[in-house]
């Protein structure tokens, strides 16, 4: 906590005791589920609702949660990325386009079938028709 004086502003000093009690009390550890991490973000919370009245412990307990939240929300809730098939499958879902309307691109309706149904893997020169026929990058396909 910082403090104003007459002589400007004053750092609090870190006591190490008073943290080891925050600790004791909020027993942070790595974050393995959703209900621990639902536990230390309501502590998490209610260490942000003090704002400017922060202790110097709080404010390292903090840091701390902050750091174990945002590691756990990384692992569980990252995002995978879509394979090229799941890719191309969903780019025709947005657009409304049937096998048919695509098979333009792969030369033929076997090919195209192979594709869609994963028994066949998309070729580079494909992925670059693909990339310019839904306007996007050719890295979406392969």
């Amino acid at each position: 906590m910082t403090k104003i004086s007459g002589r400007g502003i004053v750092k609090a000093k870190f006591d190490a005791e008073r943290y080891a009690g925050l600790l004791a009390e909020t027993l942070p550890e790595v974050i393995e589920t959703e209900a621990q991490n639902r536990r230390l973000l309501k502590v998490l919370k209610k260490l942000m609702d003090k704002g400017n009245s922060l202790t110097p412990e709080e404010i390292k307990l903090m840091k701390l949660l902050g750091h174990l939240i945002q590691e756990f929300e990384q692992r569980f809730y990252k995002p995978q990325s879509p394979t090229p098939r799941e890719a191309l499958i969903e780019m025709m879902a947005m657009n409304g386009l049937k096998q048919a309307d695509i098979v333009h691109i792969f030369g033929s309706r076997g090919i195209t079938s192979e594709v869609i149904s994963g028994k066949r893997e998309i070729s580079k020169a494909n992925a670059k028709a693909l990339a310019k026929f839904f306007h996007t990058s050719t890295d979406v396909f392969l």
